[in-house]
């Protein structure tokens, strides 16, 4: 939720027009976002997601679609993306699409995972690849460019800003396995484990607990402060 908030945050002045929160899941983000005053749209591929954000009462409206796909029918004040855009490909075409549905003087903004590189992402895709040779697709895994590929396919738009933080977690142990394996078997490694049968599975995930200790060591009581970088950037039309 803080990363979602340090995004809102660095939203300018808006025009007229309704908020769009592209890949709402929950709605965690509803509250916030409806603070602004205006016509909040949420838009999800999960009708059960959806139904959680129904519950919070802040959407004037939800749509079930993808949000690679879908695009708003009116010219929008934000488009507010929070983790969630990783998950879509092609962003070169999505993100000049969702620039041009923007207001005069409308903005942009997406947040996203920079993990990649990290050992507890890249120990997922190394292990499996020498375990299971040729059998992980990559291009399941979350798209995200470097920085400078999103400055030069957005700064001919508007003005652009990007910067990254790195957010430190505090991981509590889990009986079942190191707290960052727990973490991130349920987000970055779903599609590696997903194309896995069950013995394939437990095989990764065994040589994964075998190496991450020595990345991310736990401290006595268990725990685990877990550096975790994420990508953020906005476009102001």
């Amino acid at each position: 939720m803080r990363p979602a908030i340090d995004l809102l945050r660095s939203v300018g002045p808006l025009p007229e027009g309704a908020v769009i929160d592209l890949g709402c899941g929950s709605g965690a983000v509803g509250p916030a976002l409806q603070q602004l005053g205006r016509k909040l749209v949420g838009v999800d591929l999960s009708r059960a997601m959806l139904d959680q954000a129904r519950r919070t009462g802040c959407y004037d409206e939800l749509v079930e679609d993808d949000v690679s796909l879908w695009l708003p029918s009116e010219q929008a004040a934000l488009i507010f993306s929070n983790a969630a855009l990783q998950w879509v490909g092609d962003h070169a075409n999505l993100l000049t699409l969702l620039a041009a549905k923007l207001a005069p003087g409308g903005t942009l903004a997406v947040q996203m995972p920079h993990q990649n590189n990290a050992p507890s992402h890249r120990f997922w895709l190394s292990l499996a690849e020498e375990l299971f040779p040729g059998r992980i697709d990559h291009d399941a895994q979350p798209e995200v460019l470097l920085p400078a590929e999103y400055h030069r396919l957005l700064s001919p738009l508007g003005k652009v800003a990007i910067w990254e933080t790195e957010y430190y977690q505090d991981l509590a142990p889990d009986g079942e396995g190191h707290p960052v394996r727990r973490f991130t078997e349920a987000t970055f490694a779903r599609p590696v484990l997903t194309v896995l049968n069950e013995d394939e599975q437990a095989q990764l995930i065994t040589a994964y607990e075998r190496v991450i200790g020595s990345a991310y060591p736990t401290g006595p009581d268990g725990r685990v402060l877990f550096p975790f970088r994420r990508l953020f950037l906005t476009l102001t039309v």
